[in-house]
């Protein structure tokens, strides 16, 4: 019989294998300044350079889209705040929503598993030291509220959350879950400003926006309060 034991732990030294290769390969990109990474940072950067690159891979512009949304994850210094709301303009709201998702999730379950493959200290060297500072309580976090609220709150840095849930006791199928429904209403907000811009209903796009500000903004304000108390009463791994 096949030892499952010893078959799980050749997967595990696979995963991480991959894992190290793929993250070699893309700091050799950045310290060389390759022309692979320059583009990349180009499309991200300039947004009239993106859409017209989009338009001109016509049915293949979905494919690079989602790949973008899922290395704004990934690579989280990469600002991506664009991104959602030009996925509405160019494929509409909810295909939009759609494919962003779609990014965003394969974004966030990717960061989450380079952290559980990699550990604590490796994360730890992704990050500012404040930053470990104020976000390591969530290494300790296995509450499936607590990680919906995180992804839920606008202005909390959500791709470094990604890679910290990697090493929390929180299971991956709750994570998957609970991440991906908290993203999804900032991304629909995102997506359908862009599909209403494209459209011209410009009178929708500012009421939208104001609503969004309205509901947004004490939620944003208070956001270190709120967590803090999901936090607390959260149920805590032990050590």
């Amino acid at each position: 019989m096949i030892d499952n034991t010893k078959t799980r732990g050749y997967g595990w030294f696979a995963g991480l294998c991959v894992s190290g290769l793929l993250v070699t390969y893309g700091v050799w990109l950045v310290v060389v300044d390759a022309p692979t990474y320059r583009f990349v940072v180009r499309l991200f950067e300039d947004e009239p350079f993106l859409r017209a690159v989009l338009e001109e891979l016509g049915v293949l512009a979905p494919v690079l889209f989602i790949a973008l949304q899922t290395l704004q994850v990934i690579m989280s210094p990469i600002p991506g705040e664009a991104t959602g709301f030009l996925g509405g303009y160019l494929f509409g709201e909810w295909l939009g929503l759609c494919y962003s998702t779609i990014g965003l999730t394969i974004g966030s379950l990717a960061s989450f598993g380079v952290g559980r493959l990699l550990g604590a200290r490796y994360v730890r060297g992704l990050v500012r030291r404040e930053t470990w500072d104020k976000l390591r309580f969530i290494s300790d976090a296995e509450g499936t509220i607590l990680c919906l609220i995180i992804y839920l709150i606008p202005g909390f840095p959500k791709d470094i959350a990604s890679y910290l849930f990697g090493i929390s006791p929180l299971p991956f199928g709750v994570f998957a879950v609970a991440s991906t429904l908290g993203r999804i209403p900032g991304t629909w907000v995102l997506s359908a400003q862009g599909a209403h811009t494209a459209s011209g209903n410009y009178v929708r796009v500012i009421v939208l926006t104001a609503i969004v500000v309205a509901v947004a903004l004490p939620l944003y304000y208070y956001r270190t309060r709120i967590v803090a108390w999901f936090a607390g009463s959260a149920p805590r791994a032990r050590r």
